[in-house]
């Protein structure tokens, strides 16, 4: 997650993909760092016991979300 935000602060577009236990660190390390609307992607939990093969079709299951996230950017922040 934080690399997500020191990337998109540096300029860089970037997605965080959580499982939904984090969900809630990731909007509290998303509001210490000062971007409280961060978008992130959340899926459900858990995936450790997911074979190679079932975790690449879960991934390319997520490529049209991430790119339309990415294309939209992240919200501005107001001061």
């Amino acid at each position: 997650m934080l690399d997500s935000i020191l990337l998109e602060q540096a300029g860089i577009p970037s997605i965080s993909i959580v499982t939904e236990p984090f969900v809630e660190t990731g909007q509290e390390m998303a509001a210490t760092w000062g971007v409280p609307t961060f978008r992130f992607l959340a899926r459900p939990h858990p995936i450790a016991n997911l074979t190679e093969d079932e975790l690449d079709a879960y991934a390319e299951g997520l490529v049209d979300e991430v790119v339309m996230l990415l294309q939209q950017g992240q919200p501005e922040q107001s001061d």
